[in-house]
């Protein structure tokens, strides 16, 4: 793999950002299956936002359904970086006119006060790490043209993350049931999306847990203080201008996002 290829791809991905405008997939430019490489084009745009001033606060996991990652032909989750210029207030229009094809997704988030910089840590070293959880919306985009992507391209995409919306709820995790919380979004009050924790590899601190030691293999540990978005609790949503999303989420209380006409 040669780092030509990989600049390659990953400016491909930055033109796309920087305006607007979707690319072919860039999985033909890499070694078939080579998840590594995707990697190496996501720290390079990774690198390129920090050198211009971003800010990182956490990462998104992805994947973390046994059927989309069937679908993508790939047996473990993906991430991507979260930087302070994504997130949006709870129940604030976002405006769609800089989206390109996006989706809403209903997930749990955590975050942590303490670091997590060791090798393979356990769920209790995960949860003793964690400072709250609260729900949360992710809105995905791609930057690869209508959504064709493999698991090179998401990855490569910084996991296809764009923006996310937090709630003002902040309940120590011994209060709610992680994995058995049911969740429920609403669009004009009808459900377009059901799910539970269980839905995120079994319960979303086994993504967690996954998260910190890909992170410290990666060199890029978790720290106090992050945001870590765990994964969807159910199904993929797509976005349609002028209408207002709501999750809620049991034990954890509720979070909207609208999308502007």
């Amino acid at each position: 793999m040669s780092d030509d290829t990989i600049q390659k791809a990953a400016d491909l991905l930055h033109k796309a950002y920087r305006t607007g405008k979707a690319c072919e997939p860039v999985r033909d430019l890499l070694p078939e299956g080579d998840v590594d490489a995707a990697y190496a084009v996501q720290e390079i745009n990774t690198e390129r936002r920090l050198a211009n001033g971003a800010r990182m606060v956490g990462r998104k996991i992805g994947l973390t359904s046994k059927l989309v990652q069937k679908q993508l032909g790939v047996d473990r989750p993906d991430f991507g970086i979260l930087f302070a210029d994504m997130s949006m207030p709870d129940g604030e229009e976002v405006e769609t006119s800089s989206l390109l094809a996006p989706r809403v997704e209903a997930e749990i988030t955590y975050v942590l006060e303490k670091d997590i910089n060791f090798e393979k840590p356990t769920n209790s070293e995960v949860i003793d790490a964690i400072a709250y959880a609260t729900p949360s919306i992710e809105i995905v985009d791609s930057r690869i043209k209508d959504w064709n992507i493999k698991i090179q391209d998401t990855v490569a995409d910084n996991a296809s993350a764009v923006l996310y919306v937090l709630g003002n709820q902040k309940i120590k995790i011994e209060n709610f049931d992680g994995r058995m919380c049911g969740m429920v979004m609403e669009c004009q009050g009808e459900p377009v999306s059901v799910g539970a924790g269980a839905a995120c590899l079994g319960h979303p601190i086994n993504a967690v847990r996954w998260l910190a030691e890909e992170m410290v293999n990666r060199g890029r540990p978790l720290s106090a203080g992050d945001v870590v978005m765990s994964g969807a609790l159910g199904p993929m949503v797509g976005v349609e201008a002028g209408q207002v999303y709501e999750v809620r989420i049991n034990g954890l209380g509720s979070v909207r996002t609208a999308f502007a006409v």
